[in-house]
């Protein structure tokens, strides 16, 4: 069933160029991703997290997160639906999006899968409607699948005059033509046509085959024929079909009970005690056993060998005795509740999942008994879905985790809010935005006053500026100097001095005036950056609290959703656990009330012996045990 995800995924993501695809009618063009989000989402697909996948998508669909991939993610959603077994949510989809825009190929073959999905669930109606949408023929395999799925609808409906027509005459690949020549067989029988029945059924019945599955089939045909006769009240021709059933087969129990029913029928209680006295030596769990136990003191007493007629009643009562206490015991198990922990229990994946199967029985007392029921389909399907059920409490307990994660987030932010609050404050009430402007703008007016008067001194190094005071201080110290020799010589070797360093400075002014331009307009843009800041932490300390507060309301309303939906699921698993312990324990009580019928009857015939032994001259003749009917099914 997993091709029909792969279908969901790769064919039917067909967009915009779904025109182009129909040139070709069995594949779609290449869909390219063009959400981030959707490529999240056929991440966790492809690692089969599907609970996850389809958890983003739908939030991501929330949050309009997937505007180029609209009818591809819909169409994922159904299949994802259908992967957890939301199939009613998933039908919907399908029967929506599967359009004429998608090629034919494809969408037949999408239908005919979800047909396949609908008559496992049981809606028969939806199956046929599905398989109806189907147009043209598939490829040979699917198509001679396809009809038998149809026939098995129909047979199940108890339309078999319609399942008579569809499957006479039908033609496919030899597997599939002997499953349908078997289904057209048992609708023959249920319909009272038991010679046109003998041929189909006679068909597969003879089949020459080492497959393990048709060689089943091929018991199970010749068993339903057999005991058909049998019903007729033809037993000669019921026993050489029984014969072709094989003795160590699935079917060799109810095959071997009925040919003893067969020879006992034609009055040959001494051929019938063979199959019978083999069928006695096994499982007294199986219900042909069971009625054994009955049948061999049956055919002793109609040979008169009333003594090993009343060993083996004797025997068969004690057997049955020792029986009925194992399954009161056993059903007092299952009434305590750990069926289920002990069917779970190995179950190590903790998945989820439609198409999850129950692989392994534990070894309980009660597991011999549940075999059948075990592997009935009403209690696989109930079995999943108490699964899932523990599967989404795990889920949702992990979510109130990390709503409570959320919860210490929110007041550790609230926290840092309320230590932060006034410092922030402080700096909001202070001039330091107006203090740091104004110092920019003296800033400003001394550069220009500075290029205004060709101060190249104001722009030197340090190094320059202490060496043009020391010539300033040298300067004014010569000028009050008596005028002499050495004094001049002093002023021409500082006004050399001064002119050098002059020099350097006036060729380093332009580009150092540049630079301390560049530097304000660098300012300016941190005292922008300083404003904008300054009006978001105004905003923040306004608005941080009425967030927190947001915030912890909706984790309190998650947190409040949670609880409530684990109560659902807690009140949903107790129901599915207690209908599933129904369905056990009304097997072990059919059982049971199956082996104090046989017990019933043993003690009956057991009376008439004794009786008979007693009152030699009024002997009557023992009642029969009631002959078993086995109905079969098709597969």
């Amino acid at each position: 069933m997993r091709s029909l995800l792969v279908i969901v995924l790769t064919a039917l993501l067909a967009g915009e160029t779904a025109i182009a695809a129909q040139r070709d009618t069995d594949r779609l063009p290449v869909t390219r991703i063009r959400d981030l989000h959707y490529g999240d989402v056929l991440f966790y697909f492809y690692q089969d997290e599907n609970f996850e996948a389809i958890t983003r998508l739908n939030a991501y669909g929330h949050w309009d997160l997937l505007r180029h991939h609209g009818p591809e993610s819909e169409l994922l959603a159904g299949g994802l639906y259908l992967q957890l077994g939301l199939h009613n949510e998933a039908g919907a989809r399908f029967e929506k999006l599967l359009t004429p825009d998608v090629p034919l190929g494809v969408r037949n073959r999408a239908w005919f899968y979800l047909a396949k999905v609908w008559y496992a669930r049981g809606y028969l109606d939806r199956a046929e409607k599905a398989l109806a949408q189907i147009q043209g023929t598939l490829t040979p395999a699917l198509e001679a699948e396809r009809q038998h799925l149809l026939a098995n609808v129909l047979m199940r409906q108890e339309r078999f005059d319609e399942a008579v027509r569809l499957l006479d005459g039908w033609r496919g690949p030899a597997d599939w033509t002997a499953f349908a020549q078997f289904n057209l067989g048992v609708a023959l029988v249920r319909q009272g046509r038991l010679d046109e029945a003998d041929r189909f059924l006679s068909a597969v019945g003879t089949l020459e085959t080492s497959a393990p599955e048709l060689l089943a089939l091929k018991d199970r045909a010749n068993l339903a024929l057999g005991f058909a006769y049998l019903q007729a009240d033809q037993p000669a021709k019921a026993r050489p079909v029984l014969e072709r059933v094989r003795l160590e087969g699935p079917y060799s129990n109810k095959a071997l009970l009925g040919m003893g029913w067969a020879h006992a029928a034609l009055g040959d209680y001494r051929r019938a005690l063979t199959p019978w006295l083999e069928l006695r030596e096994r499982n007294l769990l199986d219900a042909a056993v069971q009625e054994s136990f009955l049948a061999v003191p049956y055919a002793f007493g109609r040979l008169e060998a009333n003594a090993q007629a009343a060993e083996y009643y004797e025997s068969a009562i004690r057997s049955f005795d020792e029986e009925m206490k194992r399954l009161d015991a056993s059903i007092e198990r299952i009434r305590s509740g750990r069926l289920l922990d002990e069917l779970l229990a190995g179950d190590e994946e903790g998945r989820y999942g439609w198409f999850w199967q129950l692989r392994r029985v534990p070894d309980a007392p009660e597991s011999r008994y549940l075999y059948a029921v075990l592997a009935g389909h009403d209690f696989q399907e109930g079995l999943k879905n108490y699964r899932d059920l523990a599967f989404l409490d795990g889920t949702l307990s992990r979510w109130s985790e990390s709503m409570a994660a959320f919860e210490h987030m929110i007041e550790t932010r609230g926290r840092a809010h309320a230590g932060r609050l006034e410092r922030a404050n402080a700096l909001l009430a202070s001039d330091t935005a107006e203090r740091l402007q104004r110092a920019r703008n003296d800033l400003a007016v001394r550069l220009d006053s500075i290029e205004a008067e060709g101060n190249v001194a104001a722009l030197g190094t340090p190094e320059e500026r202490d060496q043009w005071e020391r010539i300033q201080r040298l300067e004014a110290a010569l000028a009050s100097a008596p005028d002499d020799e050495e004094t001049a010589e002093l002023r021409d070797r500082l006004r050399l001095v001064k002119g050098v360093l002059y020099f350097r400075l006036d060729e380093a002014f332009k580009a150092r005036m540049w630079q301390q331009r560049r530097a304000i307009r660098d300012l300016d843009l941190a005292l922008r950056e300083m404003q904008n800041r300054w009006i978001r932490l105004e905003r923040a300390r306004e608005t941080a609290p009425a967030n927190t507060s947001e915030f912890a309301a909706r984790v309190a309303a998650l947190r409040a959703r949670i609880a409530a939906l684990q109560a659902r699921l807690a009140a949903a698993a107790e129901r599915q656990s207690e209908h599933l312990e129904r369905l056990a324990v009304a097997e072990l009580e059919a059982q049971k009330e199956r082996l104090e019928t046989y017990q019933v009857q043993a003690r009956f015939a057991l009376a008439s012996i004794y009786d008979r032994a007693a009152n030699a001259d009024a002997g009557r003749e023992q009642p029969a045990p009631r002959t078993p009917i086995i109905e079969e099914r098709a597969p």
